[in-house]
């Protein structure tokens, strides 16, 4: 392989490892995660999301408590990421949609950009400081959720902000029997 794929190459794997990390933040976000929410950023990173700036440990605490005070669910979802390497440090801006139901039933919906530099020690890519550029937001109309009738909609587990949620499990197996919706 010639030096420039080979530089190619490392570079697209530092990129993959970055979205990695960007999105383990939005995971351990939604799922209560601490630990996983914890492994996107260095231990003496800074975070500035709306009224909160501090550490990443206080940062999930505050945040926590406060969609579990206010969301019965949340998506922090990633669209666009831009990514610049120079060296062991990295810039991104990634384009996010946030969405939570509300426990009044009501459904939130936000948008803006995650602004970060990331650093790599010891071979990983982690967040050094992340900064929250909240563009815009409003109320969705609530409408019911989708199939909540079928009865064993929740047989391969139910959502869940926590570890039994459904994406935790190993290996991931169906127990719900066949059924084709359009042959009933």
């Amino acid at each position: 392989m010639d030096a420039e794929r080979a530089a190619r190459l490392d570079a697209l794997l530092d990129r993959q490892d970055i979205v990695d990390c960007l999105t383990r933040f939005s995971r351990g976000m939604d799922r209560f995660d601490r630990e996983v929410f914890l492994s996107a950023f260095h231990d003496d990173a800074t975070m500035a999301a709306g009224p909160f700036v501090g550490s990443p440990a206080d940062c999930y605490a505050w945040a926590s408590a406060m969609h579990e005070l206010g969301q019965v669910a949340t998506h922090h979802n990633l669209l666009n990421v831009t990514v610049e390497i120079d060296g062991d440090t990295a810039h991104t801006e990634t384009y996010y949609l946030f969405v939570g139901r509300n426990r009044d039933e009501s459904n939130w919906i936000a948008g803006g950009r995650y602004i970060d530099r990331l650093e790599k020690r010891d071979g990983a890519w982690k967040i050094a400081l992340r900064t929250n550029a909240i563009e815009w937001s409003g109320m969705v109309p609530t409408m019911p959720i989708p199939f909540a009738d079928v009865p064993d909609i929740f047989g391969n587990g139910a959502p869940a902000r926590s570890t039994d949620d459904p994406s935790y499990q190993r290996p991931l197996v169906n127990r719900r029997a066949p059924h084709d919706p359009s042959k009933a």
